[in-house]
């Protein structure tokens, strides 16, 4: 081999190396640490005018253990705030599911009442939320403690003193938990918007008959990696069909009304602690009345 091709060779594989090196380096040291805010407009028909401009924030996922620290938490909280919702919901997987996790055993209430909400503070379980075992649900009781209802198979609803509502509805978990939609969801009005809270998104294509105008969920993490042409190299059950961001739901026995599905990338990891091409994120939807054919895309 001629000299010129050899060195050519050799300077073509240390560049790769590099790359190869540095793209570790952002996944590992870097992305995991980001944060998005991603912000979006919800129109409804269905949506009593007096709640219009209302803001949600949700998140998800925060595995806290050994690879989010409550320093990171407390970070997040500053964030929520700073987007003065409304409501805020959290979407299931407090705490990593580790054997060896000890922030498992730790009060977060503290922390997590800081997060201000006027119309309410909400939550679902995940499956992580089982812990290691996976046969008894986590009994730390930070959520609770820290106000957030936590809704298992239940329906809140928000009440405007001319009548008009908004209600809230969470589902356990479908992996670990005992999911019961019909006790959930079977009495919402569809006089008015319903939100639905529930881990895994894949479930929405069995829920399309209830009068659902948005869910919110979690679990995919986004893929937690996703590379050029391969796509996402991370899929979890229930949480490979819905990645990221919006969808519609469609069901040729749906009323014309919009069932709207939003996946949340979720603020921690599990397994690894990777992320690339698919950066946490804190979502943001305000809520419109209005006709849904003119639905916005992502704000800026």
């Amino acid at each position: 081999m001629p000299d010129i091709v050899w060195q050519s060779f050799i300077v073509l594989a240390a560049a790769l190396i590099a790359l190869v090196l540095l793209g570790a380096a952002y996944a590992i040291f870097i992305e995991p640490a980001r944060l998005i805010v991603t912000r979006r407009e919800i129109v409804s028909a269905w949506l009593p005018p007096g709640f219009d401009g209302i803001r949600i924030v949700q998140f998800s996922d925060t595995h806290i253990g050994p690879n989010y620290s409550l320093q990171q938490l407390s970070g997040l909280i500053a964030a929520i705030n700073a987007e003065r919702p409304d409501i805020v919901v959290f979407t299931g997987d407090l705490f990593d599911a580790r054997k060896r996790n000890a922030e498992r055993e730790k009060d977060l209430s503290p922390l997590l009442s800081r997060i201000e909400a006027p119309l309410g503070r909400f939550a679902v379980y995940g499956n992580h939320d089982f812990g290691y075992e996976r046969n008894r649900r986590s009994h730390n009781p930070s959520l609770v403690r820290a106000g957030f209802e936590v809704l298992l198979n239940d329906t809140r609803r928000i009440r405007r003193p001319d009548g008009a509502h908004l209600s809230v509805s969470g589902l356990d978990d479908y992996v670990l938990g005992r999911p019961d939609p019909l006790r959930a969801l079977s009495k919402l009005r569809p006089d008015g918007f319903n939100l639905l809270l529930v881990h895994e998104p894949d479930v929405a294509d069995s829920l399309a008959r209830f009068p659902i105008d948005l869910q919110l969920s979690g679990h995919s993490h986004g893929g937690q990696v996703k590379l050029p042409l391969l796509g996402a190299l991370v899929r979890t059950k229930l949480g490979s069909r819905y990645l990221s961001g919006q969808h519609v739901v469609s069901d040729r026995r749906r009323p014309p009304r919009p069932y709207l599905l939003y996946v949340n990338r979720g603020i921690g990891t599990t397994r690894w602690r990777v992320r690339f091409g698919s950066v946490p994120e804190l979502s943001v939807f305000t809520l419109r009345h209005g006709n849904p054919d003119r639905q916005a895309a992502d704000m800026p």
